[in-house]
């Protein structure tokens, strides 16, 4: 008992002794941990971030937005440190991946865990830009948790294993799916078969002169029994068509020679002008109503083909975006070039003759089947293989051209907006120039105005104006702008308000020629060499342009 003793009263000092040197050894592999890991753009907003301890969201954004400054152009290492952080980062194009680390944490575990973090980001975020980052923000999260756990420590598992544990693929859902989408079709199969038995008895009940199965007049025809008992008569049998495919007909279809009708009268189509008045009403509050009898009449016109063998469309999208100060932010413009070949034989193999050289500043791309040595040399659109003819009937894209500027002096059409407070109201003066050399159609400025319980007034203007009251625009109309009318102004007054709210402005227009004045000398046989009559259509729309 003696010796039992003196090994317990041993082993209990040997126990003590190992917990304090073991105590301080666990405290410091406690505090080895990543405390935040983020993407941050080069001057320092933060993009996301994900905090892995009990951090403040002030803490982390001024942490994020002191990093880019402790990054110097001549720093060789992926770290920075300060009295009690340490930012590991990996530069990813206009951004850095940030991980933030205590001083004590292990640096070579850091960078292990910075490296998978790396790969994680590029896998969910393709391309790497900002607006990407942004949008793959939560995934983001969610795979830097599978990285590192919520104390900092970090999880031995690799790129692949984080996304297959953030895709989460379960075979009880997909045979789930797969069984749902098979109701659905069988479903879809059983309405196909009601529907072809409905027009079948439509069409048997058509031969026969009697209405089919869904006939809901006020006359039965198919035993001489009205309803309730009462006897009737047969009229003509009906030719009207159904409507909708539910076997509902017009109420004129079955006239009864004799007795009387039964029930209240059915809708009569047409004879109110309760539409008409809906319509006008619709027109009155700004809203663009056409006539529907006039736009199926429009839509049943063919449109005519081009009765030339060789016809070429030469298009053009203008987009600017100004600022509200007078300033450019930029201008495209985006071409492109198609022919329409509709000969037979040798005049399906044509050459498209430019005059003279493009446009200075202009970037020009052929078509992979065009010549690009010979529209380099010689300004001619033409096949590699002369003798292969052109696609007919189709039109076919040859050329492509874009332009970019920040010269105002580009901009065909400039508008600038001059809002002002006096006396309780805002005076909103807008003007416009056009330096353009040819004229302009269907100009529309359109001005955003707050909620307003009357229509501004108007003081003055070049040109006609309308307010839609449903979308809260006031819209400055010119039909055409040519040498004649290339400036004007307009003035209208509503009750103050702040001058932001007059903007974004939005101006469209187009015109019947184009910014790049492409032109075409002649077309020509590849083969034979002959000129061919050609026809040509050129358009300039507005694609966006905006004032912010």
């Amino acid at each position: 008992p003696l010796i039992d003793l003196v090994v317990d009263s041993a082993t209990r000092v040997v126990d003590s002794r190992v917990d304090s040197l073991l105590f301080p050894l666990l405290l410091y592999i406690d505090s080895m941990v990543v405390l935040a890991a983020g993407v941050v753009t080069k001057s320092g907003k933060g993009l996301m971030s994900r905090q892995f301890v009990d951090m403040s969201r002030v803490r982390i954004e001024g942490l994020l937005a002191a990093f880019p400054k402790l990054v110097t152009a001549e720093r060789q290492h992926t770290y920075v440190e300060t009295d009690s952080i340490r930012y590991l980062y990996q530069p990813m194009e206009s951004m850095y991946l940030v991980l933030v680390t205590n001083k004590s944490s292990n640096i070579l575990e850091d960078l292990e865990t910075l490296r998978l973090l790396g790969k994680v980001v590029t896998d969910f975020v393709l391309p790497l830009e900002e607006e990407y980052v942004a949008a793959a923000a939560f995934d983001l999260i969610f795979a830097f948790d599978e990285v590192v756990t919520l104390g900092g420590h970090k999880e031995n598992v690799t790129s692949g294993q984080v996304r297959q544990n953030i895709e989460m693929e379960s075979h009880e859902e997909k045979l789930h799916k797969m069984i749902i989408q098979s109701k659905i079709n069988e479903t879809k199969d059983v309405m196909k078969k009601k529907a072809m038995e409905i027009e079948r008895q439509k069409l048997d009940a058509g031969r026969s002169g009697r209405p089919g199965m869904g006939y809901t007049g006020g006359v039965s025809s198919g035993d001489g029994m009205g309803m309730g008992g009462m006897p009737q008569s047969y009229g003509r049998p009906d030719t009207t068509p159904s409507y909708g495919g539910m076997g509902m007909q017009s109420a004129a279809s079955t006239v009864p020679t004799t007795g009387k009708s039964i029930g209240r009268k059915g809708m009569k189509l047409g004879g109110k002008p309760g539409g008409a008045s809906m319509l006008a009403s619709l027109k009155a509050e700004g809203e663009t109503v056409e006539d529907i009898v006039g736009g199926a009449a429009a839509a049943a016109v063919p449109v005519e083909m081009p009765k030339e063998p060789v016809f070429v469309t030469i298009e053009e999208k203008l987009s600017v975006a100004l600022n509200k100060d007078g300033g450019v932010e930029g201008m495209e413009v985006a071409g492109s070039m198609s022919l329409l070949v509709n000969g037979e034989g040798e005049n399906q193999c044509v050459k498209v003759l430019l005059d003279g050289a493009p446009a200075p500043g202009y970037q020009f791309k052929t078509h992979p089947n065009i010549d690009k040595n010979l529209y380099s040399s010689e300004h001619v659109l033409g096949l590699k293989d002369p003798s292969r003819p052109f696609p007919t009937g189709a039109p076919l894209g040859v050329l492509k051209w874009r332009y970019q500027s920040m010269d105002e002096s580009d901009i065909p059409l400039t508008v600038n907006c001059w809002p002002s407070v006096s006396g309780g109201q805002s005076y909103i003066n807008i003007e416009y120039e056009c330096t353009a050399s040819f004229d302009l159609h269907d100009v529309r400025i359109v001005v955003p105005l707050p909620a307003l319980a009357a229509p501004p007034h108007v003081n003055q203007i070049d040109g006609d104006h309308q307010y839609d009251a449903r979308k809260s625009v006031w819209i400055w109309k010119i039909d055409l702008l040519d040498q004649d009318n290339s400036s004007g102004s307009a003035e209208f007054v509503i009750p103050a308000a702040d001058a932001s709210a007059f903007f974004p402005i939005q101006v469209s227009f187009s015109a019947q020629k184009t910014l790049c004045d492409l032109k075409i000398a002649q077309v020509v046989g590849a083969i034979t060499g002959d000129q061919i009559k050609f026809g040509i259509k050129q358009s300039l729309v507005t694609e966006s342009y905006v004032i912010e």
